[in-house]
């Protein structure tokens, strides 16, 4: 009988899907169709996209994304610019930026490679992307120690054991917390072999694949407890700090790094060492990103920036 109701539940699911996107009938008339209310449609199409019955790939004139995408290789020292088409809905516009991504990882992974990952919603975004990927024999080491908060999809170690399923490779945890209390026990935990063997292998991997955060009193940092509102707004104000490169590398608006209550307390790959693996892929979909994505341009260490296209409008008209 379950087996029954969930082949059902899907049926359902798929004619709803086809109804709207292919025969392009109204959520309003895919209602009275069915006889349920317009705001359960729009529930089921979500559903249909989550659960993958619905696969949506933005296609956007090239002649957009080309002439943007140019204007930000002649300001900043980067070879490619991935640009998402602007949705209103966050999680919907997070999706679109980690299909770029994941798209450009499908092409770009060779046997063999080295990818390493770091933390946060929009590089777990790419881990989840729906879409199929060719298997390659490459491996993904996490590039940040882990965080307290057990079973959190957007820990490090839980990104890159889902890439390395998605891509068909192999994950290396990073055995060790993201952060320690203070600089005596990060150099006690750095001269541990496994960590020492590990993090060395990240450093020489051929791709990087981060996030870019900004400092607010709802960032990641703060639901983590490494920063205190208290501490963000004094990083705003007094340091200057507009975001960070990998979770904890902190920079100001000419991308100069600030010391903060973080420094030499977190375990992974600083800004220095991401500088010297050949291609970084930094990732930032949210629309209140923009200043920190400027200032996470202006450091250097970034190769590939993928965004939103209007991010890249403000970084552009902010750079002249």
């Amino acid at each position: 009988m379950e087996k029954q109701t969930i082949f059902q539940d899907n049926e359902l699911l798929t004619e709803i899907a086809v109804a709207y996107y292919q025969d392009e009938i109204t959520q309003e008339e895919i209602a009275n169709k069915f006889g349920i209310s317009r705001i359960k449609v729009g529930r089921l199409l979500k559903r249909a996209r989550e659960e993958g019955i619905v696969e949506i790939t933005v296609r956007y004139h090239p002649v957009f994304s080309s002439r943007l995408e140019q204007q930000m290789k002649e300001r900043f020292p980067i070879s490619r610019a991935l640009i998402a088409l602007d949705y209103q809905d966050e999680d919907e516009q997070r999706r679109q930026v980690a299909a770029l991504v994941a798209n450009f990882l499908a092409l770009t992974l060779k046997d063999n490679m080295v990818l390493t990952v770091g933390q946060g919603r929009n590089v777990s975004a790419v881990a989840d992307h729906i879409g199929q990927v060719p298997e390659k024999n490459c491996r993904f080491i996490c590039g940040i120690g882990g965080t307290h908060r057990p079973g959190d999809a957007i820990n490090a170690d839980h990104i890159s054991r889902r890439m390395a399923r998605k891509f068909g490779g192999i994950s290396e945890t990073l055995y060790a917390p993201a952060y320690v209390e203070n600089r005596a026990l990060k150099q006690a935990f750095m001269q541990n072999g496994t960590i020492k063997d590990t993090l060395d292998r990240a450093r020489k991997a051929d791709i990087a694949l981060v996030g870019i955060g900004d400092m607010n009193e709802n960032s990641y940092m703060v639901k983590l407890g490494w920063f205190t509102p208290h501490e963000i707004i004094d990083a705003n104000l007094n340091q200057g700090v507009i975001g960070d490169i990998a979770g904890y590398d902190f920079f100001n608006a000419q991308g100069i790094h600030v010391d903060t209550v973080m420094s030499d307390r977190v375990i992974g790959l600083s800004i220095e060492e991401l500088r010297n693996i050949p291609c970084v892929i930094a990732i930032a979909s949210e629309n209140t990103k923009a200043l920190a994505i400027l200032g996470a341009l202006r450091t250097g260490a970034i190769n590939i920036i993928a965004t939103s296209a209007q991010n890249v409008r403000t970084i552009i008209n902010l750079s002249q």
